[in-house]
């Protein structure tokens, strides 16, 4: 399968669905994947997206990293810091600092980094079949792809030592309830619950979404004065933008605003 094939990427009325397309390997990716997610994220900081839609082909979402051999390679001697350098770690930091809202759609396995491409992304919508996993140390590695920064922060740091150390996979309703999931829904309901929540940031204010997202990461690490600060810089640019303008117009004379993401 060529590189493009990996990946299926479409743009339609702001809304980009970005789908790893590896359904006979349950969409574990392999560098060549990692490098077309990174290109898919980066050109869309100039597009025209205004929402991503991340998911798997088939009947998984990613089940981590592709550990099958290929002819007489094999991952063992592999340059894993160098590796998660140059392909893993750029991918999960662009995906936090784009600033457009990536919704992960969620269905069978998030297993390993694939259950962290969707814990960086801002909103994770997952059928009742997702199954989630710290699924690393079954083979003998530590979580990587952001899993020791994301996790400890959306379940505690009790919970998530547990999830990392023990690799269990839990379902969908597992994790709603602990909190490292938004919505689940039943697999018929799933397409419609990400349309929806897609063309809701879609049709919202651009400018005023990407400073929500650029501060919650800032507060992930800022302490509360450093969080203040940095909303009261950005929401200047808020305030000054044509879509402050028309929410307040349409405030006024109470309608639906028409945002244009300026």
């Amino acid at each position: 399968m060529s590189e493009s094939e990996k990946l299926l990427v479409t743009l339609e009325n702001g809304i980009k669905r970005i789908t790893i397309n590896r359904p006979e390997r349950r969409n574990a990716v392999d560098k060549e994947t990692i490098q077309g997610l990174s290109q898919a994220i980066e050109t869309s900081k100039s597009d025209g997206t205004r929402v991503i839609i991340l998911t798997g082909e088939g009947e998984a979402f990613c089940a981590g990293a592709d550990l099958q051999r290929r002819g007489d390679e094999g991952i063992i001697g592999i340059d894993v810091t160098k590796s998660l350098r140059e392909g893993a770690n750029p991918l999960i930091i662009a995906m936090r600092a784009l600033p457009v809202p990536i919704i992960a759609r969620v269905h069978g396995h998030a297993v390993g980094i694939g259950c962290n491409f969707a814990l960086a992304s801002d909103i994770i919508i997952a059928s009742e079949k997702a199954l989630f996993s710290q699924i690393f140390v079954r083979i003998g590695l530590m979580p990587d792809g952001g899993g020791t920064f994301f996790l400890p922060r959306l379940v505690g740091y009790h919970k998530a030592f547990e999830l990392m150390a023990t690799g269990d996979i839990i379902d969908a309703k597992t994790a709603l309830s602990i909190g490292m999931v938004n919505h689940v829904v039943p697999v018929e309901e799933l397409d419609a619950t990400v349309a929806t929540m897609a063309e809701k940031l879609a049709r919202g204010a651009a400018i005023a979404i990407a400073k929500v997202k650029g501060a919650a990461n800032q507060a992930l690490t800022n302490n509360l004065a450093d969080a203040l600060d940095a909303e009261a810089v950005n929401q200047a640019d808020c305030f000054s933008s044509a879509d402050f303008a028309e929410g307040v117009q349409a405030f006024l004379e109470k309608r639906k605003a028409a945002f244009q993401g300026r």
